[in-house]
């Protein structure tokens, strides 16, 4: 990975600012799932050994985003790029489906930044939209399950405030492959 060089923050700002977050809509379900499947493939393959990993088409995940669109759950926010029009990322949140939760508790259910687009403010920038939408719907703690060998996601979210529940890690399958994930929490204020 490239390294960038230090920016001052009015240049730091202005490349955040090319950046709109806006509600998807029906029109969008391709380009969401287009990009859960690129960096879902991009980010698994790094942690699933490769007799294990099968990429995701991203007309498997098709129907599950338009209907999360259409549907309002999870609610779907969209980074688009000004510069070309280009969606870039997305973030699903909603109330936490974990069972036994408060219905004060949300969840971040997926954040995806295309690759290109990581280190340029649109993560924290769906973040922060998701944040603001689940204190609107009354949620003061908001909750997100992550891949532990997933140093990036987990570093983002913790510089964000999040905090590994140590006590919450679990085993999920995928495919012959067993992962292990953690699940962070934060209020939402």
């Amino acid at each position: 990975m490239p390294t960038r060089e230090p920016v001052d923050l009015s240049k730091k700002i202005f490349f955040m600012s090319r950046y709109k977050i806006r509600p998807a809509t029906l029109r969008d379900a391709k380009a969401v799932a287009d990009i859960h499947a690129k960096v879902s493939d991009a980010i698994y393959k790094e942690l699933v050994p490769a007799e294990f990993f099968i990429p995701q088409p991203a007309d498997k995940g098709l129907t599950f985003w338009r209907e999360a669109i259409e549907y309002g759950e999870p609610q779907v926010l969209l980074a688009v790029d000004e510069e070309d029009s280009k969606v870039v990322g997305f973030v699903g949140f909603d109330r936490s489906r974990d069972k036994g939760s408060k219905p004060t508790t949300g969840e971040i259910w997926s954040i995806y930044v295309l690759p290109e687009h990581w280190d340029s403010g649109v993560g924290l920038a769906l973040w922060d939209a998701a944040r603001e939408g689940l204190a609107d719907e009354g949620c003061t703690q908001v909750t997100v399950w992550l891949p532990l060998g997933n140093a990036r996601a987990l570093r983002f979210h913790e510089l964000a405030g999040f905090k590994r529940e140590l006590n919450s890690a679990k085993t999920v399958p995928m495919g012959g492959f067993r992962l292990e994930e953690i699940r962070l929490k934060r209020a939402t204020v």
